[in-house]
């Protein structure tokens, strides 16, 4: 047989399968054997800390920042101060310019709020169909972050960072636990955004590669169109591309033997065999044929102007049911109302309420929701002073963020902001402080779940966030 060297193969391509070819087998085989359902394959595995109290997120992202105060946050002080200006005393701003600088002009919200269920959560008319789950829901009105522009805030919601590309939220998760389901990824993002963060927003940066999310379509792009990028290879059957991925994965066996450790190529061994796999189980999962008309309904599926939210939020119940860790689903941008927020609140708010309505009914019925925590929120919220005459500019001094299920106390209002919801003044929590208590539902350490990368330990949380006990059940 001809020699091949170890470190520059010599041999032709001929030789070189003829002397591999028995160990195809081996290698895929071994791929498979060694990934634990409990935790990732690559590296360590740190798997839960403590008790979980949810099995999976399932994120709902409001792409462009809802009004606090216009949905969850009800402001009479506000409204009745409508069109005076805001001066910086007022709201505790002694910055430059002095407390009497004066910050804009306010805008009363033109929403009827009432209290739902008997938690008495506020919530202005624009939900109804969710106001049936209010009892369900924890809503945090103290929420802060840093960054006025999208982009920052976005990547500081998804990653924890803006100034450095850090992995996301559901790749640290994915690295965490691993999947339930090994033909799926831990992952997914449903019609994720192409703009302000783009792919870092899903990404898994210097976790090895196969916790990076699994996108499907984009936010501009209705579902019924969006798909896995290369997921199906046209020209060539599964059996060839077996054979051919079998030979990649040789070359990669053999690199790994020669160095012991590369983590790169271990997760790009992983990352190649779950590609294959996904081949023959996300079609079934993303088929909503199956699905009888009444959960349609529950949905929206097939109304205006509810049918393309309606079907992402079933596709995330359906990988959430089939072992997915972490799950996004995204509107599109359309939720920045710098003009006209009364009309555009209005418009956003009618193609999401039946859906998510849906989605909360549909979770409990399974039996889902008691271990799945569900998630709503956007990058930022909104001024309570105007912007355009009729308009709101972004805010992430105060918003909004409301979760269900997975262990939070259901009807539970934590935190609160002043009388004109610029600024919170009880139980204030940060993204940091929101991604630690994240990762400790999910039964992990936020300051123990670490990579080591660049000759330190990383973190999602860097060096800040504490766990909010107080929301926990």
């Amino acid at each position: 047989m001809p020699r091949c060297n170890q470190f520059v193969p010599t041999c032709s391509r001929r030789d070189l399968l003829r002397a591999s070819a028995c160990g195809f087998g081996q290698v895929a085989l071994a791929a498979m054997a060694g990934r634990s359902l409990a935790g990732p394959k690559v590296g360590p595995t740190p798997g839960p800390k403590m008790p979980p109290r949810a099995k999976r997120v399932l994120f709902l992202f409001m792409w462009g920042g809802p009004s606090h105060v216009d949905f969850f946050d009800p402001k009479p002080q506000l409204n009745k101060r409508s069109g005076q200006p805001l001066h910086a005393s007022s709201v505790g701003e002694a910055t430059v310019g002095g407390p009497d600088r004066e910050l804009g002009r306010l805008l009363g919200s033109p929403f009827r709020f009432a209290q739902q269920g008997e938690s008495g959560v506020w919530m202005n008319a624009l939900f109804p169909n969710l106001a049936q789950h209010a009892d369900k829901m924890c809503v945090i009105r103290s929420m802060h972050t840093e960054g006025n522009a999208h982009g920052e805030a976005l990547l500081r919601l998804h990653t924890g960072q803006a100034n450095l590309v850090r992995p996301s939220v559901g790749a640290w998760v994915s690295y965490g636990l691993g999947s339930a389901n090994e033909n799926l990824p831990a992952f997914v993002t449903i019609s994720p955004p192409r703009g302000h963060g783009g792919a870092q927003n899903y990404g898994s940066s210097f976790l090895p590669a196969v916790h990076q999310g699994t996108a499907i379509g984009s936010a501009e792009t209705p579902i019924t169109r969006a798909k896995i990028s290369n997921l199906k290879n046209p020209s060539l059957s599964p059996e060839l591309q077996r054979s051919q991925l079998d030979l990649i994965q040789s070359i990669n066996a053999r690199h790994l033997r020669r160095v012991g450790v590369d983590q790169r190529i271990e997760g790009l061994i992983d990352n190649y065999e779950l590609a294959f796999r996904m081949q023959s189980t996300i079609p079934g999962v993303m088929d909503l044929s199956g699905e009888t008309k009444a959960t349609l309904d529950l949905y929206g599926i097939d109304a205006r102007p509810t049918d393309n939210f309606g079907r992402q939020c079933l596709l995330a119940r359906k990988f959430a049911e089939n072992g997915v860790r972490y799950i996004q689903v995204s509107t599109d941008y359309t939720w920045d109302h710098h003009k006209q927020v009364e009309q555009g609140s209005i418009a956003e708010a009618s193609k999401v309420d039946r859906p998510i309505a849906g989605l909360l009914a549909d979770l409990a019925q399974r039996g889902l929701l008691e271990d799945t925590l569900v998630l709503w929120g956007a990058e930022f919220g909104r001024t309570p002073t105007a912007e355009n005459g009729d308009g709101r500019n972004h805010h992430p001094k105060a918003f909004t963020m409301w979760m269900a299920g997975g262990g939070c106390k259901p009807g539970l209002t934590y935190g609160a902001t002043d009388d004109f919801g610029y600024a919170p003044i009880e139980n204030p929590v940060h993204m940091h402080d929101l991604h630690a208590t994240l990762l400790h539902m999910l039964g992990l350490d936020h300051e123990k779940l670490t990579y080591r990368h660049a000759g330190r330990d990383f973190r999602l949380t860097d060096v800040y966030g504490n766990v909010v006990h107080d929301i926990l059940s």
